[in-house]
This record gives structure tokens, C-alpha cells and sequence, in this order.
């Protein structure tokens, strides 16, 4: 039996540093392919404004970098600090896909942030050109693999557990790379992350303008990230769409949780657009239902039903049942390994095995389960449903917000009103909101997988370390105290940086000196 404050304290240690990793990823993925845009602009007119856009923005992408980097190593090291059990039990399937990322993050993408960087003056335009492609195409490579393996252990594809070693292994690598709950996840990711990088720079330009600084400059960057952030913000959307719908095969108590559909509709189910989740009553209080719509987001069709909360606890019930026969004839394996009766039994229940392991949170043995005990485990599977609810409504209003933002400031750009005060104050206002949306879909991706730490195999508090509560509390301080000494050097480098600007100043005015071969667009000193 496991100790419950070490499982704990070992996941919220993770969610800190996870989510404060994810605060620096998304900035880079939107960042590197805006700056791949500015620079291509750059490459086929050759005005210097365009240089030196793709520079200012560059040099806020690389403070963003170094920490997201940084703060990465800590994650993957603490797969082996506080999930040891997790390691050795699926390190054959997830050690692959997270050591190429690594390579990927340390190797591929350092060296292309390299030339990025110090590569102006001693390769040709053309050349760098490629280099600042390949760097923005590396991030979102880089990000492809994570992803990959967090999509393993939300669908479990492509592995098998052997009773041999006691550890699950790949049988099919292919599919481990297709998951399509991994491919959905990615797609979402990155534009998510395209989204946060225009609504910084829209954020940034919107200062500059309120400010009346930098106004040409200002105003271009503004347009690059309407443009980019209204495909990126329709891209969210549509494709948040497609991850329901991944979910309806492979992770169904999730949908039902962020829905708060406790039974089970006629098809097509509706959509509640909002309600009061009661845990008690298995309710949902003063619901607000949209006929039709989940059931065509989650099945595409009008005849498939979209399963309830309580007919999935009962069909969990079941699996726990087969579990502990699956459980049983693996004991006797381990005893005896020619025992061709356990084999037997072992295979048609040994995809059960993970729900009879819930049954350990209570007792050493599932063998001794009571009726109770088995529909206890059952309910342990469904998560949190208020906050499953509300943070997925959270993250879809500022979704479809973002739409609406990108679509005023793409016209307001394309009309070259640019400076109409009260966007550029909406805009700048806004600019924590990407930030709290990706947070928000990491929350509904993890809290809402649990209590799995791999869906339907591996329980979450199976997979912890031996550690001590006390161990556990000096990390979480150091890490806490560690990550807030950097969020303050990263805000300060920000702001330093910002209020530098693109270009020196006279008597508060920007000086603006092109260089010899610049082009004929110099920014007018306003």
C-alpha cells in the first residue's frame, strides 16, 4: 500500500514545474515561425525594417528560450527522481520518443538558435534564411516528440505488458508514433502556442503605439501578428474540435467529466453551456443544453451515443472484476511460468490488469475485494467534474475571444487604423490570457486522465518513488524558490529589453539610421 502524501506531494512537485515550463513553450513556438515570417519579408525586399523586427523579436524569442530549456531539463530528470516505478514499468515505450526530443531540444535546436543569433554577418541571406526556417520548424519538431508521449499515456497504443519482466514493451512503434489522440494533441498544442506568440507581439505593439514610440515599426509588427494570429486563433478551434473527438474513443470518461453528463442522452447528445456539477446528487443543476451538438462534435453523426459518467463507473466495475482475474493468474504465473491454464486466463483478461491495480490503493491484495471495494475503484476513475467543467468552458470562451481580437485587429491593420486606442488597451490587457488558456488544456489533459497515470494500466499512485513527505517538501522548495528567482530575471530581462526598443532614442524620439544597402524603407523618426 502506498502512502498517499508522497503520491501527493510528488504530483503537485510535477505540476509545478510542468506548468511552469509550459509558460515559456508556447511563446516559443509562435515566436519562431513570426520571426521566420519577418526575416522571409526581410530576404525579398530588402528593407533594413524588416531586419531589425526580426531581430528585437529575436532577442525576446531567446530569453524566452534559455528558459524554457532550462526548466525542461528539470521535467524529464524528474521522471527518474519521483517516478521510478513510472520509468521502469513503461521506460521501453516512453524513453524513446522523450530521448529524441531531448536531442532534439539540446542538440538540433541549440545549434539552429545558434545561427540564428551570430550567424547575421557570416552567412549569406539566403542561408540564414534557412537557418531561422529550420529553427522554428525544430521547436515544433522538438515539441512533435513530447507530445507523442504524453499522447501515449493518454492512449496506450502500440504496447503490451509481459508478464516476464513485469514491464510494459513496444510491439508496434508505428503506432506509438500515430497515436491519434498524440496527433491530435500536437496540432492543438502548436497553434495554441501560435496564438500565444501574435497576442505577445500584438501586446508589444499596442504599448509601443500607446505610447507613440516606434509607431512604423509598431505598426508592421502589429499586422504580422493579426495575420498570424487570426489563422492561429481559427486553427485553435477547429482543431480543440478534433481532440473531442479523439476523445470519444479513447478517453471517454474525460468527455463525460468536462461535460458533466452523468447519464447517458438519446443521440445525438446535447451540448450544456453552462450548469452547476453536483458530486453528491449526480446532477448537473440549472443546465443550459445546446440539442445536438456535443453528439455531432464527439461522434460526427446523428445515431452514436456519447457515454454517461455512471454508465462508465458500471463498465468500469466489470473491468475491475476482470482485473482481479487477470491479477490472479499472473500470481500464478510468477509462480509457475509453464502454467498454461494461467496463460490462458491471463490473456483474455490482461487488458483489465491496470483496474484491478486501483484495488491496491486500499488493500495489498485485489484477491481480497468486497463489492464495495470494487465499485470504490470504479468511482476512483472518474476525476474532479466541477473543475473538469468550468476550466474546459474557461478555455474555449477565451478560444473563441481570441477569434474575435485577431479578427478586429486584422481588420483595424488592414484599414491602417492601427491606432485606435481603445484596441491597443484591449490588446494590451489581454496579454496573460494565451497563457492562462494553455494552462487551462494542460489541466483538463492530466487532472482529467487521472487517476491514471497511463490510461487504464498504470495508476497514478503506482508510479512514485520511495521518497519521504520531507524530501519531497525540500524539492518543492528549492524547485519553488529556484523557479521564482527566474520568473523574476525573465520579467526584468522582458522589460529591459521592451523598453530599450528596436532602436536607440534621442530626447525621447527613436533615431532611426539605415545602413548602406538598407533598401528604401527607413521608419520615419515619429
Amino acid at each position: 500500500m502506498v502512502d498517499m502524501d508522497v503520491v501527493d506531494l510528488s504530483r503537485w512537485q510535477f505540476a509545478l514545474t510542468a506548468m511552469y515550463h509550459f509558460l515559456f513553450v508556447p511563446l516559443t513556438l509562435g515566436l519562431a515561425f513570426m520571426l521566420a515570417i519577418m526575416e522571409s519579408v526581410y530576404v525579398m525586399t530588402g528593407r533594413q525594417v524588416w531586419k531589425d523586427m526580426t531581430k528585437f523579436w529575436g532577442t525576446l524569442f531567446g530569453i524566452n528560450f534559455v528558459l524554457g530549456v532550462s526548466t525542461g531539463i528539470t521535467m524529464e530528470f524528474q521522471f527518474g527522481m519521483n517516478w521510478s516505478y513510472y520509468s521502469h514499468y513503461v521506460g521501453d515505450v516512453f524513453g524513446a520518443p522523450l530521448a529524441i526530443e531531448g536531442l532534439m531540444a539540446f542538440f538540433l535546436e541549440a545549434t539552429l538558435v545558434g545561427l540564428f543569433f551570430f550567424g547575421w554577418d557570416r552567412m549569406s541571406k539566403v542561408g540564414h534564411l534557412a537557418a531561422t526556417w529550420l529553427m522554428a520548424l525544430g521547436t515544433n519538431l522538438s515539441a512533435l516528440w513530447i507530445l507523442i508521449a504524453n499522447g501515449w499515456m493518454q492512449n496506450p497504443v502500440g504496447a503490451e505488458f509481459n508478464p516476464e519482466t513485469m514491464r510494459m514493451e513496444v510491439v508496434d512503434f508505428m503506432a506509438v508514433l500515430f497515436n491519434p489522440v498524440a496527433q491530435a494533441k500536437f496540432v492543438h498544442t502548436v497553434s495554441a502556442g501560435y496564438v500565444t506568440g501574435a497576442l505577445f507581439v500584438l501586446a508589444i505593439s499596442a504599448f509601443f503605439l500607446l505610447n507613440r514610440r516606434y509607431t512604423g515599426f509598431a505598426k508592421r509588427s502589429m499586422t504580422v501578428a493579426s495575420a498570424f494570429g487570426l489563422a492561429g486563433a481559427l486553427s485553435v478551434v477547429v482543431l480543440g474540435d478534433e481532440s473531442g473527438y479523439a476523445l470519444t474513443d479513447n478517453q471517454k470518461m474525460k468527455l463525460a467529466a468536462l461535460e458533466a453528463m452523468w447519464e447517458t442522452h438519446e443521440p445525438p447528445a446535447p451540448l450544456t453551456l453552462i450548469g452547476f456539477p453536483n458530486e453528491e446528487t449526480h446532477e448537473t443543476e440549472h443546465a443550459i443544453n445546446v440539442p445536438w451538438v456535443l453528439g455531432l462534435i464527439a461522434t460526427r453523426s446523428f445515431d452514436q451515443e456519447v457515454e454517461g459518467i455512471l454508465p462508465l463507473v458500471a463498465h468500469a466495475e466489470v473491468r475491475v472484476e476482470n482485473g482481479i482475474g487477470a491479477y490472479d493468474a499472473l500470481q500464478r504465473l510468477r509462480a509457475d511460468p509453464d502454467d498454461l491454464q494461467a496463460w490462458a486466463e491471463f490473456e483474455e483478461a490482461k487488458y483489465d490488469l491496470g483496474y484491478a491495480m486501483l484495488l491496491t490503493r486500499y488493500m495489498e491484495d485485489p484477491r481480497d475485494a468486497t463489492a464495495e471495494d470494487i465499485r470504490r475503484a470504479a468511482f476512483d476513475t472518474v476525476p474532479d467534474v466541477s473543475v473538469m467543467f468550468w476550466s474546459f468552458r474557461a478555455m474555449a470562451g477565451l478560444g473563441f475571444y481570441f477569434i474575435a481580437l485577431f479578427g478586429i485587429a486584422f481588420f483595424l491593420s488592414s484599414t491602417n487604423r492601427h491606432q485606435t486606442r481603445w484596441f491597443l488597451k484591449l490588446a494590451l490587457v489581454s496579454l496573460p490570457l494565451p497563457w492562462i488558456a494553455a494552462e487551462l488544456g494542460w489541466l483538463l489533459a492530466e487532472y482529467g486522465r487521472q487517476p491514471w497515470i497511463i490510461e487504464g494500466v498504470l495508476p497514478t499512485f503506482l508510479g512514485v518513488s520511495s521518497l519521504t513527505v520531507g524530501q519531497l517538501w525540500t524539492t518543492i522548495i528549492g524547485f519553488t524558490a529556484l523557479y521564482g528567482v527566474l520568473a523574476v530575471v525573465e520579467v526584468m530581462l522582458m522589460i529591459h529589453f521592451i523598453r530599450k526598443g528596436p532602436y536607440p532614442e534621442e530626447n525621447g524620439r527613436p533615431v532611426y539610421e539605415p545602413r548602406p544597402g538598407a533598401g528604401a524603407d527607413p521608419l520615419p523618426a515619429e
